[in-house]
């Protein structure tokens, strides 16, 4: 499994932290109850003490490291956080709001995961959460092109790469579970300074685990030619360098 520097991941902290904030407009009511799926540093533990003072929010991450960033820099009262595993996590209680902002693409067979999830809420209960719905964009097609090739092959053959559905994949697969969903997707087109923009966002996220499968001698050449290619992908404008990043959003709600 891969670490997670939360340095490197905060660096788009604003762009990246966007779509939870839309996907909150779209949650109705006043949960007591919350549990953040994928809660990272805890960056966004505000926005929820924000929206829900008087909630009880658990913040949940597979990561040490970003649990132990959150706990170090977002504690507050009524906010607890927990390291574990989203394939085997189980509240205590049923919850009033699952919420989880690009963290399910990371869990392979998701789709199969969100009945579970479904089923742990309270009776008027909600689950929101967006994913990634770029990985058919070059940033992403690129990585998996250049991590196929000799010499990296023989490293990143088992790393396992993120991957998402469409609204209506998601749409279709809560609806059964007997939710009222509401699904859609949003395209932003994230304007990013500095050099090279694209290869530091994504060494913050989507290419952490092919970096880290390498070994020390191979890594440096991987980013050096990955680099290369995404300039050529993502050409710097006299406004910036335009990240086009698709969005998919799902809430869903007991009726």
């Amino acid at each position: 499994m891969p670490t997670w520097d939360p340095t490197t991941y905060l660096a788009y902290a604003d762009e990246r932290s966007r779509p939870f904030l839309d996907l909150l407009a779209r949650v109705d009511g006043e949960p007591a109850t919350i549990a953040d799926l994928g809660c990272g540093p805890g960056h966004l533990m505000a926005a929820l003490r924000a929206r829900w003072p008087h909630a009880s929010i658990v913040g949940v991450d597979a990561s040490p490291e970003m649990i132990a960033r959150a706990r170090a820099e977002h504690a507050a009262d009524g906010v607890t956080y927990v390291c574990a595993d989203l394939t085997s996590w189980e509240p205590a209680a049923p919850v009033d709001l699952l919420v989880s902002n690009a963290t399910l693409q990371w869990v392979p067979g998701h789709l199969d995961l969100l009945p579970r999830l479904a089923g742990t809420l309270t009776e008027a209960g909600t689950l929101a959460f967006s994913v990634p719905g770029n990985f058919d964009e070059p940033s992403h097609v690129l990585l998996r092109d250049l991590a196929g090739r000799a010499p990296y092959a023989a490293h990143t053959a088992a790393v396992v790469h993120p991957s998402s559905h469409d609204a209506a994949t998601y749409l279709a697969t809560l609806t059964a579970t007997g939710l009222r969903v509401d699904a859609w997707e949003t395209t932003y087109l994230h304007v990013l300074d500095g050099e090279d923009p694209v290869l530091r966002w994504i060494l913050g996220t989507g290419a952490r685990p092919v970096v880290q499968a390498l070994p020390e001698d191979l890594r440096e050449q991987f980013v050096t030619e990955y680099g290369v290619l995404l300039r050529e992908a993502y050409p710097v404008r006299p406004h910036g360098t335009v990240l086009p990043f698709r969005r998919v959003f799902v809430v869903a709600r007991r009726a």
